[in-house]
Parts: C-alpha cells; sequence; structure tokens
C-alpha cells in the first residue's frame, strides 16, 4: 500500500521508521535529496520501503516508485545504503553522482530524482543461557558489539529473528536449551565445554547430524583464550563470522527470498511484482508492468490478453 503526500507529511514516517525499529523489522528509509523540476517529489520527501516490497510515504509518481522499490530490496538484501539516480530517457543536465546507481525510466514525464537509500536492520540478537563468568563477558561483549542480547531460556521461548545461542551454564540447563533453539530453527549454537564433555552432551540428547552441525563445540575460534572475556571474545569472534556470512534480510523460511521481479515489455523497466503491480494474463501467462499505461498499451497491442 502506498500512502497518500498528505497522509506522509506530520512525522508519520519517522513515527513508523521507530515502531518497525522496536519490532526488529528490517526496512529501508528513503529519502530525496534532489530533485529536478517537473518531478512530483521534492527534496526531503522520504518513505519506508518494506521487506514485501510495499511503500509507506511519498517519494514520486508511480514510475518513480518502482524504480525505488526495486533498488531498495536490493539495499535490503545486501545491506548497505545507495544513492539512486532516476532519470528520464535522455536526461542530460543532472549533476554527476559519482558512486550513485543510475535508473533510466523511460515512463517519467520529465525531471529527475536523487533518492538516498538507508538499510534499517535490527542488530543480531543473541541468546545467552546461563549466569557464569563466561556468559556474562558474552553479554558485557555483546553490548560493545551493539548486538542485542536475550535471557528466555530455559523456561521461555526465544525471540524471533535470534541469531545465535551461546549455552555457558557450565552443566545448568544445556540439554533443553539446546532442544528448545534447535526446535526454534536457531542455526548456530555454540555450547561452552570441552571437547570431551560437549561430545558427551550431544550423544546424550541423541542429535542427527544435520542438528550436530549446527552446534558449536567446544565454542569459540581456537585462539588460546584462557580467562572468560577471552572465552567470550573467541565466541564471540566465531559468530560474527557466521553472521556476517547470511543475508542481510531472510524471510520467515531462513531462506533469502524477496519479492520476484520482471521485466515491462513496453518500457524494458525493471518491476518489482507487488499485489497491486498491473498485471496482464496473455496466453494463459502473466506479464507485468510498471504503469496502467505500459499494461493498456501492451493490451491494445494483444486483444486476447485479460488486464489485471
Amino acid at each position: 500500500m502506498t500512502v497518500t503526500v498528505d497522509e506522509a507529511v506530520g512525522g508519520s514516517v519517522d513515527e513508523r521508521a521507530r515502531e518497525l525499529a522496536v519490532r526488529r523489522v528490517p526496512f529501508v528509509h528513503a529519502r530525496v535529496v534532489r530533485a529536478q523540476a517537473p518531478a512530483s517529489a521534492r527534496a526531503g520527501d522520504e518513505a519506508i520501503v518494506h521487506g514485501d516490497g510495499t511503500i509507506d510515504g511519498f517519494v514520486g509518481g508511480v514510475c518513480a516508485e518502482g524504480s525505488v522499490r526495486t533498488a531498495a530490496l536490493g539495499v535490503l538484501r545486501d545491506g548497505g545504503p545507495l544513492l539512486l539516480r532516476v532519470l528520464p530517457e535522455g536526461e542530460q543536465d543532472f549533476p554527476e553522482a559519482p558512486g550513485a546507481q543510475v535508473v533510466v525510466n523511460t515512463c517519467l514525464s520529465g525531471g529527475a530524482l536523487e533518492i538516498f537509500l538507508e538499510p534499517v536492520l535490527p542488530p543480531p540478537l543473541v541468546e545467552v543461557v546461563g549466569r557464569t563468568p563466561v556468559a556474562e563477558a558474552v553479554v558485557a561483549l555483546a553490548g560493545v558489539l551493539g548486538w542485542a542480547v536475550s535471557r528466555t531460556l530455559p523456561g521461555g521461548s526465544l525471540p524471533d529473528g535470534t541469531a545465535a545461542v551461546v549455552v555457558a551454564g557450565h552443566g545448568r540447563d544445556e540439554n533443553a536449551s539446546i532442544r528448545a533453539a534447535l526446535d526454534a530453527g536457531v542455526d548456530r549454537i555454540a555450547l561452552v565445554a570441552s571437547r570431551r564433555r560437549g561430545a558427551a552432551v550431544l550423544d546424550e540428547l541423541g542429535l542427527d547430524e544435520g542438528e550436530k552441525a549446527r552446534i558449536s563445540t567446544p565454542a569459540g575460534l581456537d585462539i588460546g583464550a584462557r580467562t572468560a572475556p577471552e572465552v567470550a571474545l573467541s565466541i564471540l569472534a566465531e559468530l560474527i563470522e557466521t553472521v556476517r556470512a547470511r543475508p542481510a534480510v531472510t524471510v520467515p523460511d531462513g531462506s533469502c527470498a524477496l519479492p520476484v521481479e520482471a521485466e515491462d515489455p513496453v518500457c524494458g523497466m525493471t518491476v518489482t511484482v507487488v499485489p497491486d503491480t498491473p498485471r496482464l494474463t496473455v496466453g494463459g501467462a502473466d506479464v507485468w508492468f510498471c504503469c496502467a499505461h505500459c499494461r493498456d498499451t501492451y493490451a491494445a497491442q494483444h486483444a486476447e490478453g485479460q488486464v489485471v
């Protein structure tokens, strides 16, 4: 759903951004930083682009919005900011912006836009089990990294989006916590134990090979750690390596799937398919368009098409 310009003013985009941040929902903050008449957007206009491609706010007309949607979802997947330049076909006068991604938008009625796309991603969330010196050191160092920490196991439910679980109870609450983490789909569990005791715990749990592969024990990189803070550092270093190797955003089933893209056969634009994307069914196959005008143009050329 796209809201109107009037609905987007008055701080509602900022309020929505704060709400999503509290809920740990990733999104992209899009802000127009330069606009050339007769573009409908103005410098300072802003919007939120959600992971499903929906947009709250205003950053231009339907064609500019489509370009922003496609670029923003790429930003959300890659995790880095982007300056997007949306230019009408044949535009030569808009000032250069080194490092920007340029999109030539054949549907624009005129004008040009520069839009800064900033991904807002929740910090990694690590569950820490135990009240041992190592557990407390993990909590302290996670705070230095800017990571979020939860302590719900073994009695509670893991928060959605838990990136990893560190089990540092030294024999307390280990089995129940590991089982809960596995059942919750957490793919990295660090068990603080000696190699011998760690293997015994895994055998006692009766895990299959896939489940065992998700558990690191002894936990942490082998850096010769001796003190509790050093052990915690080695554990977090290992978790950083794991977490940063993943896509910035995943969908609930753990894949990196995002809305599909298609090419508008009329103007050649890349279209990100959302529920209200114009569509035409031709010969039993769906054809997607950036706007209703392109759809209707194509429909006129293919009388058998069914407009949606």
